[in-house]
């Protein structure tokens, strides 16, 4: 008998060169006034936002832009971006750019409409008043476009904490891989691997099914042209970069149903208190993950392995290896004061194998020690 399945995808997905102005028509339907929620200069560098403004203007839609979000957003941050779109009587919003961006703008579309106490932000009973999205990604790694998460810096838990849900799946997400032609390598490189990392977490997720596996699987074996390519150190084609937006849209996808584990709530505190780029921390540690999963699961290893066309762990780890370079330096009490925290985390008893504090300690110590 076939396994039950449960699938849901409320945001309407268009992916496609020039598809802002191709399908400009959605911008009216959601109101009159919209915020540009952005980072400080990549929209503006890679021509995303001049579209969008141009086709704010050919509709007469006013707008107010928002272009304070760093690496990383706080809960600060998305508390001051809501202050203003309540105060300019914002309609919708825009989110443009990585997963910054992206999570900072579903958090503002959350706290423009409901008065929530910054203690109850992880944890309040939402209600459905949100503002209407567009999110317009900018880098192939995190898919927040089609998921329902928004991912902040949370300095009372001292880690990255999620509001989790479904009243934040964007209305609308727009991909358009071109405005990802001139990303620099390393940029490229860590986004693809936070791609890889929601691909293969899903993929050993207790939450998993089979529509979610296909569609992990799908993805895995997308990035891969990708990843040879970074790993030779030439440049990306478009074609290139059309597939590393496709795995990552299926990566957000994925995680949207199944949810991330362990890895994330391993790499979260390497980007808290090191400021390690979120794709990189996780990928730093997903080699000896795998390991502890083929333990008890090796069919499952093995069919990872094979998407990526590589023969066993060690080939995995040479990829990671090629892609990483150098590695960071810690000491074994910062991995004992990560390992209390991760173990705190809902995402670590989501994998197919829980790990318990001392697997978390062990993980964190082959990894990086």
């Amino acid at each position: 008998m076939m396994n039950p399945i449960y699938y849901n995808l409320p945001t309407k997905i268009f992916m496609e060169k020039n598809c802002v102005q191709n399908h400009s028509e959605i911008f009216p339907q959601l109101g009159h006034k919209a915020m540009l929620v952005t980072g400080r200069h990549s929209a503006k560098a890679n021509g995303s936002q001049n579209d969008i403004l141009a086709i704010l203007k050919k509709h007469h839609i006013e707008y107010t832009l928002f272009d304070e979000i760093d690496s990383n957003p706080d809960i600060e941050i998305v508390y001051k971006g809501a202050r203003k779109a309540r105060a300019e009587h914002v309609e919708f919003i825009i989110a443009i750019g990585g997963g910054s961006p992206m999570d900072a703008g579903k958090a503002i579309a959350l706290l423009a409409r409901q008065d929530i106490a910054k203690a109850d932000l992880f944890t309040a009973n939402y209600t459905s008043d949100v503002l209407p999205m567009v999110h317009i990604p900018t880098t192939a790694g995190t898919g927040s476009e089609v998921t329902q998460y928004a991912i902040l810096s949370n300095p009372r838990a001292q880690t990255k904490t999620s509001i989790a849900t479904n009243v934040l799946f964007p209305n609308y997400a727009l991909l358009d891989p071109s405005y990802m032609l001139d990303l620099p390598r390393k940029i490229t490189i860590h986004t693809a691997l936070d791609a890889l990392s929601h691909l293969i977490e899903a993929s050993l997720s207790k939450k998993n099914n089979d529509l979610n596996n296909a569609l992990s699987l799908e993805g895995i074996k997308a990035i891969r042209p990708a990843l040879s390519v970074l790993q030779k150190n030439t440049p990306l084609s478009e074609k290139d970069r059309e597939s590393l937006s496709y795995a990552s849209l299926l990566g957000g996808i994925v995680i949207a149903h199944a949810g991330t584990n362990i890895v994330h709530a391993l790499g979260y505190s390497l980007t808290y208190f090191r400021h390690i780029d979120h794709g990189r921390a996780n990928a730093l540690l997903l080699h000896r993950y795998l390991e502890f999963i083929e333990a008890s699961a090796p069919q499952k290893i093995r069919v990872i392995l094979n998407a990526l066309e590589l023969k066993t762990l060690d080939d995995f780890r040479m990829l990671m290896d090629s892609l990483l370079n150098e590695k960071e330096n810690f000491t074994l009490d910062e991995l004992k004061k990560y390992s209390k925290i991760a173990l705190q985390a809902k995402n670590t008893s989501n994998s197919i194998a829980t790990p318990n504090g001392d697997t978390v300690l062990q993980l964190y110590k082959q990894s990086l020690l």
